[in-house]
C-alpha cells in the first residue's frame, strides 16, 4: 500500500539514547541532527513533555496564520526501543497526523555519511521506527536517513551502533549530522518531496567515505 502524501511538517523527531555514555555513538544520529536544528534557530530552553524534551521553533509558512507555522523538536528520553510512546503521545497532545511528523534516525543500509530522505516505509529492523509504527499504527510518516554503513568483520550490531566514537569517526558522523539538519530545514521550509528530490539526487556523492 502506497504512503500517504507528506503533509507541511509540524513535528521534527530525533532518535536516539539519552544519557552521556551514548551522546557520542552511531545510534544517537537523530538527536545530534535534531541538536542541530535547535542550534541554527536559537532554541534556549526544552522542556520535558510526554517522556521527551520537546523545543519550538517557528519556520516561514505563507499559508499560516503570520506567515509563520510553529513546529516541534522531540528527543524521546524512553530509549530507542520505546521511542514510539513519547512520540504518539505529543502527536495526539497537538493533533498531529503521522503525514505531518518527520522521523531522523541512524541507517545501517546506508553507506557510512550519506544522508536520505524518505516518505513512508517500513522499519527495516530499525527498533526505534519499529516503536513508532506500532505507537502510530500508521507508516506514514518520513524519514531522514542517517547513513552508518555496516559493522566490521564480525562486530554485533548493537555493539556498533552503540561503540563510542573516535575522532575520526566523529567528525564525519557530526558532517552527516549536519547535512541531516540541513535536509530536515528543507523538508520544513520547501516541502518533504522537494528535500526528498533534492537531497537523493546526490546521496551516492553527499558523504565522505
Amino acid at each position: 500500500m502506497a504512503a500517504a502524501q507528506p503533509g507541511k511538517i509540524r513535528m521534527v523527531a530525533g532518535l536516539g539514547n539519552p544519557g552521556e555514555e551514548y551522546a557520542r555513538t552511531r545510534h544517537n544520529a537523530g538527536f545530534c541532527a535534531v541538536d542541530e536544528l535547535a542550534r541554527q534557530a536559537n532554541v534556549t530552553y526544552w522542556k520535558n513533555q510526554s517522556g521527551a524534551e520537546v523545543a519550538s521553533i517557528q519556520v516561514n509558512d505563507p499559508d499560516a496564520e503570520g506567515g509563520k507555522r510553529e513546529v516541534l523538536l522531540v528527543k524521546p528520553q524512553s530509549y530507542m526501543n520505546t521511542s514510539g510512546g513519547p512520540i504518539s503521545k505529543l502527536c495526539a497532545a497537538h493533533k498531529i497526523r503521522p503525514e505531518e511528523l518527520l522521523v531522523i534516525h541512524d541507517e545501517l543500509d546506508i553507506p557510512a555519511g550519506d544522508v536520505r530522505v524518505k516518505v513512508g516505509g517500513g522499519h527495516a529492523g530499525h527498533n526505534g521506527l519499529r516503536s513508532i509504527i506500532d505507537k502510530l499504527g500508521s507508516r506514514d510518516f518520513s524519514r531522514i536517513r542517517v547513513g552508518i554503513g555496516d559493522p566490521p568483520g564480525r562486530m554485533a550490531v548493537a555493539d556498533f551502533v552503540l561503540k563510542q566514537l573516535r575522532a575520526r569517526e566523529a567528525e564525519e558522523f557530526d558532517d552527516a549530522a549536519f547535512r541531516a539538519a540541513e535536509a530536515a530545514a528543507l523538508a520544513l521550509t520547501r516541502g518533504v518531496i522537494f528535500a526528498r528530490d533534492h537531497v537523493n539526487g546526490s546521496a551516492g556523492s553527499n558523504g565522505k567515505h
